[in-house]
């Protein structure tokens, strides 16, 4: 029997994926850990601890004791606050990939690891348009900085030790369940809570800005559909290239109108609008369809109808 350890399940990708994992797996073998408190369904519906990853030494004991046999490792400093505090974020980003590289390493009883990587990894002269799975990648942000890093990290702990590393490039991530942490594509998420709440929203993108997102449920499912994978299909132990929908602001904003009518939108561009501009439109993620026929399933009109629905509920 598995026994998964979620690493950041507080956070916006953990909190949803702890879930799903436990409704597979039995709530008492996926292990959710954070250095924060974590929503109220994700500690009462399995175990959950207070867990530094930076802190190696507890780390390995925790694995060890708990007989973990797979690992989802989700804490990061993301790229709108890693420009803020660009050193520690690297540090932090890094160091605990690195823990954990060396923890799979180390523990028999770690067969796979799942790290998120992203769309930070391409720069500016990557192809604006469906960017390749193997092209240039000059990032300008630290946090896409220390993602291509982890990237090649992850390819060389597979090679060199054969440490079973899997790893997506999301695109933006929408989901009603938690708010936004402190990236770029941020926008997508408070867009809907602001209209909600009142109406309006005050975006720091210009209104044309398109970006690949998608709809937390289907990144949710390419990443369970990645980890359940035999270890000989994965041909890529760097990361995957994975598209969703290819959303601007002003896209976005006409579609609250079907529910709200008289929502507004205003926008005053700040940093994370060069932080965009370095991004590509979309990702051509053809290895990973073929891989094991992946698709995105969330349209623009389903994910509206679904965070408004759901955000009306929650917030009423």
């Amino acid at each position: 029997m598995d026994n998964i350890l979620i690493i950041g399940a507080a956070g916006q990708i953990g909190s949803e994926l702890t879930l799903e994992l436990r409704n597979i797996y039995g709530h008492n073998h996926v292990f959710a850990t954070d250095i924060k408190d974590a929503p109220s369904d994700v500690r009462e519906s399995g175990p959950f601890q207070l867990l530094d990853v930076m802190d190696d030494k507890h780390l390995i004991h925790f694995i060890i004791r708990n007989r973990i046999t797979q690992i989802y490792h989700l804490a990061a400093v993301l790229s709108g606050n890693a420009e803020k505090l660009p050193t520690a974020a690297w540090q932090i980003n890094m160091n605990s990939l690195m823990n954990i590289l060396e923890v799979a390493r180390l523990v028999e009883d770690v067969e796979k690891v799942f790290w998120p990587s992203s769309i930070a990894v391409f720069g500016p002269t990557t192809p604006r348009k469906m960017a390749p799975q193997i092209t240039v990648m000059e990032p300008v942000t630290v946090y896409g900085i220390s993602k291509l890093a982890g990237e090649r990290w992850c390819e060389y702990y597979y090679r060199r030790y054969g440490v079973d590393v899997r790893s997506l490039r999301y695109p933006g991530l929408i989901s009603y369940k938690t708010e936004a942490g402190g990236g770029t594509t941020d926008w997508a998420v408070e867009i809907y809570y602001d209209a909600v709440r009142q109406g309006s929203y005050r975006c720091f993108l210009k209104e044309d800005t398109k970006l690949p997102m998608m709809f937390m449920a289907d990144a949710i499912r390419a990443t369970v559909n990645l980890m359940e994978l035999q270890r000989s299909e994965i041909s890529l132990h760097s990361a995957y290239n994975i598209n969703g929908i290819s959303l601007s602001p002003a896209e976005v904003a006409e579609d609250i109108k079907r529910h709200i009518p008289g929502f507004a939108i205003s926008y005053y561009p700040d940093f994370r609008q060069d932080i965009a501009d370095s991004w590509p439109e979309n990702v051509d993620d053809t290895m990973a369809r073929n891989r094991d026929h992946w698709g995105p399933q969330y349209s623009l009109k389903e994910i509206t109808d679904t965070m408004i629905t759901e955000l009306t509920r929650k917030l009423a």
